[in-house]
């Protein structure tokens, strides 16, 4: 467990329960979900409150970390920063929240993480935090069922797949909605010097806020 005081409020950063981290996600990120297991669910309180969690995962993508030279178990993807109301600057969250992460989970070498231009985003914490940025991966679809944005597991020709080993429903294409979207903005933050050496190789100037 980890307690930082500033000036004021008071941070504490800690393990975060099942139901708080479902709650924040549901009810504090634009999404209105919760990543796919496994999770690292790192909750955040201010001045004793909760105010949120920050969720690393293992990623979407069995190959995410195959093109920094790592296994899937040396890297995870930061995949929610859910709060409500708080004084503490996420940028200062999200660093604290790297560090407990990296205590208790040593092996780990590289982070990474995305910010998505369809909705508007462009990875403004991500660069106040020092993150490496390696460009944007390739358009893609989106699609809806009903009015709900669907992850791409959740949707396939056969209407049913395999996800952590149980056999789960999906919507079929058919039945969805499609929308082309830009492709996200890749973010990189290497925990050890060596893996910072070989992600700097990838570095681009970073992309300007949005206009609204």
């Amino acid at each position: 467990m980890s307690s930082i005081q500033a000036s004021k409020p008071i941070l504490k950063i800690d393990w975060a329960s099942t139901d708080a981290a479902n709650y924040a996600c549901k009810h504090w990120h634009y999404s209105k979900s919760v990543p796919v297991p496994p999770l690292v669910k790192i909750g955040v309180w201010e001045n004793e409150k909760f105010i949120g969690v920050v969720i690393f995962s293992r990623g979407a993508s069995a190959y995410l970390f195959k093109a920094y030279g790592l296994e899937q178990d040396r890297g995870c993807e930061l995949t929610r920063i859910a709060l409500n109301n708080h004084i503490t600057p996420v940028s200062r969250i999200i660093r604290i929240a790297i560090k407990f992460l990296k205590q208790n989970s040593p092996l780990l070498r590289l982070i990474v993480s995305f910010a998505d231009p369809a909705e508007g985003h462009h990875g403004g914490v991500y660069q106040a935090t020092n993150w490496i940025y390696s460009g944007q991966t390739d358009p893609s679809t989106v699609y809806y069922h009903q009015g709900r944005k669907l992850h791409r597991r959740q949707v396939s020709e056969k209407g049913w797949n395999i996800q952590q080993g149980e056999v789960r429903k999906t919507i079929k294409p058919s039945q969805c909605k499609t929308v082309q979207v830009p492709g996200k903005h890749r973010y990189l933050f290497p925990l050890d010097d060596e893996m910072r050496a070989k992600v700097m190789l990838l570095s681009k100037p970073y992309p300007k806020r949005l206009k609204q």
